[in-house]
């Protein structure tokens, strides 16, 4: 299933805890809990900004448009090096944004990133 668009936005650790301490509580009290839709939250706008860097944001649309067949190709693509595309492409990858598929070709393995989504959509509260 292909997802249009992913959230990135602020919340803080407190709202967070706060929200799963309400879905538990609607749970054990056998209530449905409506599903939210699912994104990538930060602390702060800092702390966002750190992790979602101008250079991260050339590699999504890198992989969106190009759709490299492994990270080399990819830090090819972007002319960077390898290893500094390799970390964040992983990073990207824990927080959600990429998705990683490995598989095997010509006795090698290769990462081919995949990024199922059309826009990214910020969440910012005031």
């Amino acid at each position: 299933m292909k997802i249009k668009n992913v959230i990135i936005g602020i919340r803080s650790i407190e709202e967070m805890l706060n929200n799963a301490k309400d879905v538990m509580e609607r749970l054990e009290r056998g209530e449905k809990v409506k599903k939210k839709r699912a994104g990538v939250y930060f602390e702060n706008l800092d702390v966002m900004r750190k992790a979602i860097t101008h250079e991260r944001l050339k590699i999504l649309k890198a992989i969106k448009e190009k759709h490299p067949e492994s990270i080399y190709e990819l830090a090819r693509l972007l002319n960077r090096n390898l290893k500094n595309v390799s970390s964040d492409v992983h990073y990207l990858a824990e927080l959600g944004l990429i998705e990683l598929e490995k598989e095997k070709s010509n006795g090698r393995e290769k990462t081919m990133p995949i990024v199922n989504y059309d826009k990214i959509l910020l969440e910012i509260p005031v």
